[in-house]
């Protein structure tokens, strides 16, 4: 069933909305100071952030294809298997989405973020921080971990079992493929794997009046941003250079 673009707009937007909520809540449950969860470890969010791709993509996959992501939605362009014409809208609603669901989870965890006097743990509940302070070490991890995200994605949506009506299947595997690259690609960025996910977040963190809060690190920023962008373009390319689309 073919969805007209407003309905796949707004698939977009509650899908990245939703996956913000659920993966920086994930990391706000462990990151803030007097939480339910906190200090609960790294597993806690490669979990959640699992599921926080997962559950969008059982909800809107038939529907958007569950982008959300603009890396995903440039890398089919460029391959030919998106239009053009839908790219910037699909962009825009993403980056509106992430920006709603991370006011989301200010407001349900204000007091944490009131008790919580390190900068950069704040921080890391919004965007992605690199550890080693290091702009290239940040790129290459981040380019290789959507590249690893983009590529295997449209390898499992164009399996012989996502083609054949289970589709429920192929989007439980990317939830899965998601949370096993936040534990192997996490240790040194995070790691954001998504444009929107780290850039709208971060616009939230420098435009909010939140205790503690401290620097929102722009002078990082691009990296979450380029970085994925190139690796989503250059999987599409690859996959269809190989497999076709």
């Amino acid at each position: 069933m073919h969805f007209a673009l407003t309905a796949r707009l707004a698939a977009e937007f509650f899908g990245t909305a939703i996956m913000v909520i659920l993966g920086n809540g994930s990391v706000a449950n462990v990151e803030l100071n007097g939480t339910k969860g906190s200090r609960s470890g790294w597993m806690t969010i490669a979990v959640g952030y699992g599921f926080a791709v997962m559950i969008p993509a059982l909800m809107f996959g038939s529907v958007s294809g569950n982008h959300i992501n603009p890396a995903f939605t440039l890398g089919l362009a460029f391959a030919g298997d998106f239009p053009w014409s839908e790219v910037l809208p699909y962009i825009a609603v993403q980056f509106l989405g992430a920006m709603v669901g991370q006011l989301v989870i200010v407001a349900c965890f204000k007091p944490h973020y009131d008790l919580t006097e390190n900068p950069e743990a704040i921080l890391g509940t919004f965007s992605t921080i690199d550890a080693s302070k290091s702009r290239l070490n940040g790129f290459v991890n981040e380019y290789f971990g959507t590249f690893t995200l983009v590529f295997a994605a449209l390898a499992i949506t164009h399996s012989p079992i996502f083609a054949h009506g289970n589709q429920g299947a192929g989007f439980i595997g990317i939830g899965l493929l998601v949370m096993v690259l936040v534990t192997s690609f996490g240790g040194p960025t995070g790691p954001a794997l998504n444009p929107a996910r780290d850039l709208g977040p971060r616009i939230v963190h420098a435009l909010l009046p939140l205790k503690h809060k401290g620097s929102s690190q722009w002078d990082y920023s691009w990296v979450p941003v380029l970085a994925p962008i190139c690796a989503g373009i250059s999987a599409a390319l690859l996959y269809k250079a190989i497999f076709g689309l």
